[in-house]
């Protein structure tokens, strides 16, 4: 995995972490930090599509931001997760990690 997928996934850590500070922030330091999550996720996935394939890093992204957030709101904000949601993030999980196997990186020059 290069630089640019792990990028990718911290991107998607990013997400997870405004999303679910859209819905429980409170107070201006928690939207200071939803605003950053903000940033950071969107500058990470706007660099790393300047080498990896738009459409398949934009479904890791997303994808990651959807099942971490299910899974984050579950484990920290006790939402419930049935059998049916969970079911559902694996499915989405395995649909994605077989997205990006079947990608092929080609060496792009970045112009600076």
């Amino acid at each position: 995995m290069n630089r640019y997928w792990v990028l990718l996934w911290l991107a998607g850590l990013c997400e997870i972490g405004w999303v679910s500070g859209l819905k429980h922030a409170s107070n201006a330091g928690e939207w200071i930090l939803t605003a950053v999550g903000i940033l950071l996720s969107f500058f990470g996935l706007i660099y790393a599509t300047r080498v990896l394939p738009v459409g398949t890093a934009y479904a890791v992204f997303t994808g990651i931001g959807a099942a971490g957030t299910v899974l984050a709101e579950s484990i920290f904000f006790n939402i419930h997760l049935d059998a049916g949601k969970l079911a559902l993030v694996i499915v989405m999980v395995i649909g994605i990690a077989g997205l990006k196997m079947s990608t092929t990186t080609e060496k792009r020059e970045v112009e600076k």
